[in-house]
C-alpha cells in the first residue's frame, strides 16, 4: 500500500479511535503509522491498535501536531477544553465530523482547521 512520505514525524491524536478494523479511525491509525507518524488513539472502548493502547485521556506534557477527529459533533464539545489546552497546530475534521462552531473557536486560537479526509490526504501526499 502506498503511504505518504512525511518530512518529519508528527504526534497525532486520533480522536474517536476504535479497535474495530472496519472503522475509518482504525484505518487512519494504520496509514499514519505507515507514514511514520506517532499516534495516540483516544476512544471510549478499550483495545489496542497496531501496538498502541487506546487511551481515555489526552497524553500530558506532549507537543501534539495534529488532531484528526472521528467523533460526532454532538460529542466534540466534551473535548473542547482539552483540545485548547493541548494547543495542536492543526485539527482535521473528517467527513461527518464537521463542526462550524468549534472550527471557528479553534481557528480564533490560531489552530489550523481543515475539513478533509485524513485517509485521502495521506494517500495523495496532502497530509
Amino acid at each position: 500500500m502506498f503511504a505518504a512520505v512525511s518530512i518529519r514525524n508528527e504526534n497525532v491524536i486520533v480522536l474517536g479511535a476504535s479497535p474495530n478494523p472496519i472503522r475509518y479511525a482504525y484505518k487512519a491509525c494504520r496509514m499514519l503509522l505507515e507514514a511514520k507518524h506517532n499516534i495516540f488513539p483516544i476512544g471510549n472502548k478499550e483495545g489496542i491498535i497496531y501496538g498502541n493502547k487506546i487511551l481515555k485521556e489526552f497524553p500530558a506534557d506532549m507537543i501534539i501536531d495534529t488532531i484528526t477527529v472521528y467523533i460526532n459533533p454532538s460529542i466534540q464539545e466534551n473535548y473542547k477544553d482539552v483540545i485548547l489546552t493541548t494547543a495542536p497546530k492543526r485539527i482535521i475534521f473528517n467527513p461527518g465530523t464537521e463542526n462550524s462552531k468549534l472550527y471557528q473557536q479553534f481557528s480564533n486560537q490560531g489552530i489550523q482547521c481543515i475539513e478533509a479526509c485524513t485517509l485521502v490526504m495521506l494517500r495523495t501526499n496532502q497530509y
